[in-house]
């Protein structure tokens, strides 16, 4: 027992000289995988992750498929290519980006690395297209394109998705209830945060 902390049953769970917990000392480390998905049950990183997905995915489809009335891959490609000088690896990077993003956030698999590309474009888009027409969206029609706030909101649900994971309701939530034992057979272990 710790002299410094007095709840403190095994010697293990502090550092007897400061009292501070060293469970990262003495707990086995998790995978980079196990990192990117963990996650619990809460709703709120739930709400965000969705709510993101949800309102950028119709975007992405906009620019890979054309529905919604947009120009569909080979039409955001040009755009991006010629009026917006995007190399062309970086474009295409963008479009696959937000498509795969979207659609991670929605089902909630690797929920950190989607909310991660959803950010990137979304700085991306800031830089090269909005940041110029400043704040506010052109509600009114009257200025040249639209202002970066909406971009701040996704960017805003975005790092809730990095910092939080992907919740309640995800395959990523899933994943973790299912992780390689210590002699690295798959058994249901019920995970915490």
């Amino acid at each position: 027992m710790s002299t410094t902390t007095p709840n403190v049953t095994r010697p293990a769970d502090t550092d007897d000289v400061v009292g501070r917990a060293r469970s990262h000392l003495v707990e086995p480390g998790r995978s980079i995988l196990q990192s990117v998905i963990a996650t619990d049950d809460r709703l709120a990183p739930a709400i965000a992750r969705l709510t993101l997905g949800l309102v950028i995915l119709p975007h992405a489809l906009q620019k890979v498929l054309g529905w919604f009335g947009g120009p569909g891959l080979s039409g955001a490609y040009t755009t991006f290519t010629t009026q917006l000088g995007i190399p062309g690896p970086l474009a295409f990077l963008a479009i696959v980006g937000e498509l795969l993003g979207s659609v991670g956030l929605v089902l909630g698999v690797l929920t950190r690395a989607s909310a991660a590309a959803i950010v990137a474009v979304m700085l991306g888009a800031i830089a090269i297209v909005h940041l110029p027409n400043g704040f506010f969206m052109n509600w009114s029609g009257h200025k040249a394109g639209e202002g970066f706030e909406y971009h701040l909101l996704a960017i805003a649900l975005g790092v809730v998705c990095l910092l939080e994971g992907g919740g309640r309701a995800s395959v990523d939530r899933a994943l973790m209830r299912w992780r390689p034992a210590n002699g690295g057979s798959v058994s249901p272990v019920l995970s915490q945060r």
